[in-house]
């Protein structure tokens, strides 16, 4: 489980400041047709937040991981 909270984690991570930080987001979605969605979602305000929970929820991973050992 902890592999799997850890490994949700770091991945949700990258992907959410690599999409706030270059333009990577619209390239996606324009690859897969959403690009009407990119005024709502490619704003700091939304991209921030989850680029947070997502560190959190890495360091959630590796204290239970380190609290198990």
């Amino acid at each position: 489980m902890n592999n799997g909270l850890l490994a949700t984690g770091i991945v949700g991570t990258v992907v959410a400041l690599l999409c706030c930080m270059t333009p990577l987001l619209p390239w996606l979605l324009s690859g897969i047709g959403l690009s009407g969605v990119i005024g709502y979602v490619y704003r700091d305000d939304v991209l921030l937040p989850l680029a947070a929970f997502f560190l959190v929820l890495t360091g959630v991973a590796l204290w239970r991981r380190r609290r198990t050992k």
